[in-house]
């Protein structure tokens, strides 16, 4: 395929909301039924039995994707000033990068102004599409980006540890975000992956290629135990195409890819099965408050949008624990929040305790009394 045809068919698939778009787009280009066209992540026949059983909630996959951007701009921060993340002159946690690299204090989002947060948050953004009951989410980053000859070992590997000698980054568990592979499309669990390496990024050689993968489910046939994900790569290689923009971006009358992406990150998973009732409504509403739940102490913040509604308002992410300090007065009782320290086995836990004035936790903590969380 020519270079603008790749880059034709990345645009076509970012704008697709159902599976049955993306056959018909594959299919048009006789990539969809080609076996030879697709290889099996982290080049696994059994990678089922480890994506299949990762996650058991869509809400909890869905975070996974969105640590991975936050760590992705803080990686860049680092790699932008040629330092290798995982070396000894890095940060040597997450509090030291975010106040080296974009001037958080105490690790607290909530130290620096509700404005500049709103401003870092351009750089990672959710974005919801699609039908109101069966949506489809856009995870968007600017930050390090992939090359294309990078995706098997990152977006589509399973327990390489990336990250782990990485010490200021919140995802270490080296599943790549494939969690949420399970939750996709009803039938083929369909994910799309856009990504470009940061031209910034200092010490690398330049690459001005994004790279382009769908990722879909295989079911079993004939002596197949189980299913099988899979990745589009014809010939053994992921799809490339140079371009200096795409348009993968809403502007800010949310009007859905008008505004450009120079590199980053563009994920999209169609038809996701998020479950039923409040968190398919509006996604700056009752999922903006579950992830603030799930993330409590997030890095960096995002921004949501959701294209669905016409009068959705643009909301940022900063974590519940943002929420709560902004909120304490209305929200808490009197001497609340507490915190301490607690050993179990000689493993140091901090703890925070809050107590809600009647009629308040609900919106806060929804059905939860104890949230145990590891790096944020």
């Amino acid at each position: 395929m020519k270079n603008e045809d790749i880059k034709n068919l990345a645009l076509s698939l970012a704008k697709a909301e159902t599976e049955k778009d993306v056959v018909q787009i594959l299919s048009r280009v006789s990539l969809w039924t080609d076996k030879s066209a697709w290889k099996e992540v982290d080049e696994s026949s059994g990678n089922w039995s480890t994506i299949g059983n990762q996650q058991s909630a869509p809400d909890t996959a869905l975070v996974e994707k969105i640590i991975n951007s936050v760590d992705a701009g803080m990686t860049r921060e680092c790699l932008r000033k040629g330092m290798k993340p995982d070396s000894e002159n890095a940060p040597k946690s997450i509090a030291e990068a975010q106040k080296e690299y974009f001037g958080i204090y105490n690790g607290k989002l909530s130290s620096i102004d509700a404005s500049v947060r709103s401003k870092l948050a351009e750089n990672i953004l959710l974005m919801t599409t699609g039908s109101k009951s069966d949506p489809s989410y856009s995870i968007i980053d600017m930050g390090e980006g992939q090359t294309p000859e990078a995706f098997p070992n990152t977006f589509l590997s399973l327990n390489k540890g990336n990250k782990s000698k990485i010490q200021f980054v919140q995802g270490k568990f080296g599943m790549g975000g494939t969690g949420v592979f399970r939750f996709g499309s009803p039938e083929h669990n369909l994910q799309l992956i856009i990504s470009k390496r940061d031209p910034a990024i200092k010490n690398e050689t330049k690459n001005d290629q994004w790279g382009i993968t769908i990722i879909r489910r295989i079911p079993p046939t004939g002596q197949m135990r189980s299913s099988i994900f899979t990745y589009l790569a014809p010939e053994g290689k992921i799809l490339s195409f140079t371009s200096q923009q795409l348009l993968l971006l809403p502007n800010n009358n949310l009007q859905g890819y008008k505004n450009s992406l120079g590199y980053g990150t563009f994920i999209k998973i169609y038809e996701y099965q998020i479950g039923t009732g409040r968190l398919r409504s509006d996604a700056t509403r009752h999922l903006h408050n579950r992830l603030s739940l799930l993330m409590p102490d997030i890095a960096l913040p995002i921004k949501i949008v959701d294209l669905r509604f016409k009068k959705s308002p643009i909301k940022m992410l900063s974590g519940l624990s943002v929420r709560l300090d902004e909120d304490k007065r209305e929200n808490l009782e009197d001497g609340f929040p507490g915190s301490g320290e607690i050993a179990v086995e000689r493993q140091k836990m901090d703890y925070s305790i809050y107590a809600f004035k009647s009629g308040k936790r609900d919106t806060y903590a929804g059905n939860e009394g104890i949230i145990f969380t590891v790096n944020g």
